[in-house]
Parts: C-alpha cells; sequence; structure tokens
C-alpha cells in the first residue's frame, strides 16, 4: 500500500496540483496507463484511493476541518486556535489540504475505468473492480462539491501536465455522483466479498450514498423529487437490511464496542494496522500525526494527568483552579489528551436561548432516559494510580487524609448537573478525587468523547489507533431518510424512523425490562415534533464527534442560525458565504493558462 500510495501521489502533477519545479524534475513519476494493464494494476489503484480516505478521515486537519466552528464543538485549551474554528480570517491560505488529494484519487479511478474493462479477469469479478472505482469516484467528488461546490470535473485519466483548469457547475457534478452510484449499486455486492473484505462499498453502502446526494441535491434545488427518492432508497436500504447483514445493535453503546467495529450497524469504514505492512508509524513509536495515522481518540481528550489534581479548588474568579499532585496518568483506557475539540457547554450570553448551551441544554437534553449521553462522553474517570493525600496539604480543605485505591476510587468525576461542595465535597461529605460540575468545565477540563477511544495498545498507549475510522453507520440511514421524508411533506414517515433509533436509545443493560419499557416509550416522539432542527438534534444525540456536523449545517441550511444560536466563539464571525470553503490559493495560483481560476464569493 506504500508503494501504491507513493505511486498515486505522483498524479499530484495532474490537474495542476504539483508544483511547476517537480514538472520539470520529475516528469517519469505520474502514473501511465500501463500502470493499469493487469489485475494488480487495477486492484492497487482501487486499493490506493481507499489508502486515501485513511489519510484524511481520522487525521487532526481533517476531523477539525468537519466539526470545528458548528454548534457542537468549541476549542480546546491546545486547539492551536485558528480561522476554522471561528471562521474568522479563513481563506484560501488556511484551508483546503484535501483539494489535492481528492481530485488525485479522481483520476487515478479514472484510469482503472477506462483501462480495467479490457484487463483479463472474470466478467463478476471485473465489474466488482469498476463499480468499486465508480463508488469511490462518487464518494470524492461528494466532498468536493459539498465543501467548495462548483469544482472541475473531469471524468477521462489525465497523463499531461496541464496549467489550464475550470470550475464545473455543481449541478453537473451532482449528475456524475447519481450516475456513479446508481451504476455502482447495481454491480457491487450485498456484502463484502473477496478480494474487498471488511466494510469497503458494498450495494447499501453505495445506495446509502445516493440517498445522501439526492437529499443534499434536494436541499439545494428545492426538488421534491430528489427529496422522494432520497426516501425511497433510505426505506429500501432498511426493509431489505437482513440481505445485506445490517442492523441496529439492541444498546447503542455496542455499536463503539472494538470487538464490533466490523459488525453489523457498521457500514463504510477506513481500515487502520498496526502491521508495518500497511501502518503509517512504528509500534511503540508515538506517532503524534501525519498522513494515514488514526488520531481520533485524542481530539476531544483534556488533559487529565495535568489537570487532576487531588485538592483543585474554586478561586476567587470562580474558575476551577488546579492544585496537588494529579489523581490520574495517561493510560490506554482514557487516552492521549490532545484537547483539540470540546463540546459546545458554554451558556449563551445572548439571543433566545441566553443561558443555556448546546450541549445540555438542547442536543442531550433527556440524559435521564437517553443513554447516547453516557455512551458518548467520558463522565468518570477511575484512579490509575494510587495518591496519598495528607490532611494537611495546601488547599486540601475536606480535613481528612487517605489514599486513593487503584481501580476502585473515582479520581476525576464530571456529573452533567451542579453538585453542592464540588470539586472537594459532594454535599457535606468528603470527596476522594474530585467533582467537576458544568459550571467548572472550561477548555482543559470537560467531558471527552469516548466512542472512538482504543485501549487495544497496552503498554503503547500514546501510539496513533489501530481501530477503523467508520464512516457511515446503519443508524444514519434512518436520519437521512428522516431528513428525506420530512422534506417530502410525510412528517409521520419521518417520526416513525426517528422513533426506532431514539427506542434503541432508551435501552440499558442495567434496566429491568420495565424500565426499558417505560423508557421507550417516553421516548416517543409525534409527527408534529419533527422540525429539521429537531432532526440536526437528533444527529447530534446519534452521531455526535462522526466528522459531518459542518456537512450537517450546510446541507439543511442552517449552518449561519444555528452558529449564531449556539456558538459564541464563532457565531460573531460567521457569514453566509461561509457555507462554501474557501479555494486553496495553490490551485488559482497554478492556473496560468486560459481563464482565471475563480475564488469562492467572500474570500
Amino acid at each position: 500500500m506504500k508503494k501504491i500510495k507513493i505511486s498515486i501521489l505522483a498524479c499530484s502533477l495532474f490537474l495542476s496540483l504539483g508544483c511547476e519545479k517537480i514538472l520539470e524534475e520529475h516528469p517519469q513519476s505520474q502514473i501511465v496507463p500501463s500502470f493499469f494493464n493487469s489485475p494488480a494494476g487495477v486492484f492497487g489503484g482501487i486499493a490506493g484511493v481507499y489508502n486515501e480516505i485513511r489519510n484524511q478521515w481520522g487525521t487532526e486537519g481533517f476531523s477539525t476541518e468537519m466539526q470545528a466552528g458548528t454548534d457542537e464543538f468549541i476549542q480546546g485549551a491546545s486547539s492551536g486556535g485558528g480561522p476554522v474554528h471561528t471562521f474568522n480570517g479563513l481563506n484560501s491560505t488556511n484551508f483546503g489540504s484535501a483539494w489535492g488529494t481528492s481530485f488525485t484519487c479522481i483520476n487515478t479511478l479514472n484510469g482503472v475505468l477506462k483501462f480495467g474493462q479490457n484487463i483479463d479477469l472474470p466478467e463478476a469479478t471485473k465489474k466488482q473492480y469498476l463499480a468499486q472505482a465508480k463508488f469511490l469516484r462518487a464518494f470524492w467528488y461528494f466532498y468536493l462539491v459539498q465543501t467548495w461546490g462548483d469544482v472541475p470535473l473531469h471524468t477521462e485519466f489525465i497523463t499531461v501536465p496541464s496549467q489550464a483548469a475550470k470550475r464545473d457547475p455543481a449541478s453537473e457534478v451532482y449528475k456524475l455522483i447519481i450516475k456513479d452510484l446508481t451504476e455502482a449499486s447495481a454491480e457491487l455486492p450485498d456484502k463484502p466479498t473477496a478480494p474487498f473484505l471488511g466494510k469497503p462499498a458494498t450495494k447499501p453502502v453505495a445506495l446509502f450514498f445516493l440517498a445522501k446526494a439526492y437529499l443534499t441535491r434536494g436541499w439545494l434545488t428545492n426538488s421534491q423529487a430528489d427529496f422522494a427518492e432520497a426516501a425511497k432508497i433510505s426505506n429500501d436500504i432498511i426493509t431489505n437490511k437482513a440481505t445485506y447483514g445490517l442492523d441496529l445493535w439492541q444498546d447503542f453503546g455496542d455499536a463503539f464496542v472494538p470487538a464490533n467495529d466490523y459488525g453489523k450497524e457498521t457500514m463504510f469504514v477506513s481500515d487502520h494496522s498496526s502491521d508495518a505492512k500497511f501502518g503509517y508509524y512504528t509500534v511503540g513509536g508515538g506517532a503524534s500525526g501525519g498522513a494515514g495515522q488514526n488520531l481520533t481518540p485524542w481530539f476531544t481528550n483534556w488533559n487529565y494527568p495535568n489537570n487532576s489534581g487531588v485538592n483543585s479548588f474554586v478561586n476567587a474568579s470562580g474558575v476551577l483552579a488546579n492544585s496537588g499532585t494529579s489523581l490520574m496518568v495517561r493510560d490506554s483506557y482514557y487516552g492521549r489528551p490532545y484537547q483539540r475539540l470540546r463540546p459546545n457547554s458554554v451558556k449563551q450570553t445572548s439571543g433566545e436561548v441566553a443561558g443555556k448551551n448546546y450541549f445540555l441544554d438542547q442536543a442531550f437534553v433527556k440524559r435521564d432516559i437517553d443513554s447516547r449521553f453516557a455512551n458518548t462522553f467520558y463522565t468518570v474517570y477511575i484512579a490509575n494510580q494510587s495518591i496519598t493525600n495528607s490532611a494537611t496539604a495546601t488547599n486540601n480543605k475536606r480535613g481528612i487524609g487517605y489514599t486513593t485505591q487503584v481501580g476502585v476510587d473515582t479520581a476525576v468525576w464530571l456529573p452533567d448537573y451542579e453538585v453542592v461542595g464540588a470539586p472537594q465535597f459532594n454535599g457535606t461529605k468528603p470527596f476522594k478525587g474530585i467533582i467537576v460540575p458544568p459550571s467548572l468545565w472550561k477548555s482543559d477540563v470537560y467531558p471527552a468523547v469516548k466512542k472512538h477511544m482504543d485501549p487495544s495498545r497496552g503498554s503503547n498507549f500514546n501510539d496513533p489507533s489501530t481501530r477503523p475510522v467508520v464512516l457511515t453507520r446503519f443508524s444514519e440511514v434512518y436520519l437521512v431518510g428522516a431528513e428525506a421524508y420530512l422534506q417530502s411533506g410525510n412528517k409521520a414517515k419521518a417520526a416513525e424512523l426517528l422513533n426506532v433509533i431514539r427506542q434503541r436509545a432508551a435501552y440499558r443493560k442495567t434496566n429491568t425490562a420495565a424500565q426499558n419499557a417505560a423508557a421507550a416509550t417516553a421516548m416517543l416522539i409525534k409527527d408534529t415534533d419533527v422540525t429539521i432542527d429537531f432532526i440536526l438534534d437528533e444527529r447530534s444525540r446519534e452521531l455526535f464527534g462522526e466528522w459531518m456536523r459542518y456537512q450537517d449545517l450546510v446541507r439543511t441550511k442552517s449552518l449561519v442560525r444555528r452558529v449564531k444560536l449556539w456558538n459564541n466563539e464563532a457565531g460573531p464571525y460567521v457569514k453566509d458565504f461561509h457555507v462554501l470553503r474557501p479555494i486553496p490559493q495553490s490551485e488559482i495560483d497554478r492556473t496560468v493558462e486560459g481563464p482565471p481560476f475563480t475564488q469562492n464569493p467572500g474570500y
């Protein structure tokens, strides 16, 4: 895969994505047609494009791009600032790292589609290869058109460098996406088959992206036909779930158990491995970033080893002050603390939701019966080292000395409600660790997303995760279907689909059957409850931290309104033109032949 990647990256000289100096010095490094003259070459091209998905989803910059500056997330203590979090100063030089990757992949796939028809393979295998290529071309174009709008549309394999480029209408890009996905879904197998094992593109995966493409285009053009088609496709996937080997886990939390990463609820993933043949880091090397590394578990982690002082207290300004020996040390279970993104739990200072925060007061408002909050965030940190705290230690206000028991005592508790006496007391009872209620959450102390955590690395707990990045789960089919039915005017069907995932969310293994039944009833909604804002809130509850929030808000024409409503950091700066991202300046500068390459409005 590394060799394939090197060859494919050489394609960056196509489409004006490589610098002129490279074109002059290394013209022989491009992929030539002969690369695709064998089954191994065609398969290598497809595998290489799958690899490029790994080089985006799960990496820091891309994860930030897809989630920062929304209603869900604000900056963590180590975000490094940056316009992508606030829209303030976002421009063509600080955004767009995946632009080149996307077009490199598309050109490789065009080569597969052109020459793959002539390779010596059984017809059924050849059809699957070509279907994979069509799916992947649509996948990358769908990302491009959602991010930048009008983009260059290429369906031919480019082997001659050019310094000319133009933007084609988004409407034409969507036509290709829908054509490719329609044809791919007709040829891909119902379930994964060799040589594409694990959770690659299959018929239901292609159908899901087809439904989402119709839904997105429907919002752009106000097309009832597109909404109806998205609704029908989503419903068909659900109806045929047994054929496709898909279903929901009974317990929402089971969708994120590492052993279930390739289970029945998972539809499409980007694989990762610690095997040197497929991985991008040295085991035990503690790599902290770079292409092909899944660092997803760490981005929302607060710095629990450094900010969990045993005698932390509330200072005169009402802020939690770290004091005393840290109760926790870094380990595999709680992960590596990056502090890039944190849940948006800051109360709004003005407007119709003044005094409320999106995290607790809107998205996860039914935490008593909805299990998704407890299954998405760490709120309890069990002591992983023994700390002796003297009764006379500085800032120990408990009046007692004690020693924490590893694996038994709670070191840090982040309750979702206020606790009298926090951080050192639970009411009047001394607490061995510290209690940090919502009023004390800040940029370096907050509930971390746990659904992506990877405890499998043992002593190499600083290494990137080897869990797959799950891009699509079966539950999202219900959400896409509900949104499409709502836009089609069928609120009853939308509510029906939403109630399936809401009632699943009510289930807890620790409940009795009667308690689960009562919770499921309490989670039911009526058709009159269904609005686009309700669906967006439901997507937060179900998909928090799963790389799609910016696209959700843009698709539903809700970005500016909801960011202004809920995000104190980005609200003052977000503008209507931010629904499209800035074209990378490198693309504009390299287009020196023919008409200039235009920038998106506002940048």
